[in-house]
């Protein structure tokens, strides 16, 4: 069974290797990013959102359920660990049988 894995790992891992070598380079002005939806966001940014800033813009209203997502996960993120880190005795067991009331 090990070995069955291994193998379907090693067979996994050449086709992701393959597969990469086939997209563009990262910023590459021939991508499709940069072909088709880059220069409509620049050029009609500021009319489509009211934003003279093309970053507030793009973050604000083309991406704004994504960022809206990725602030709650933050968000959420933030209260969890200051909830584990809190300190109070709120819902705690005494840890003596004398602090009982």
């Amino acid at each position: 069974m090990r070995g069955l894995v291994t193998i379907l790992l090693a067979v996994l891992t050449g086709v992701f290797c393959t597969v990469v070598s086939f997209l563009p380079p990262i910023g590459s002005q021939d991508s499709a990013p940069n072909t088709h939806i880059t220069p409509v966001y620049i050029s009609q940014s500021e009319k489509d959102t009211g934003s003279p800033n093309v970053v507030t813009g793009t973050l604000a209203d083309y991406r704004g359920f994504d960022t809206m997502w990725e602030t709650s996960v933050m968000f959420l993120s933030g209260l969890t660990v200051v909830l584990i880190l809190n300190k109070s005795t709120v819902g705690r067991r005494p840890e003596k049988e004398d602090d009982y009331e």
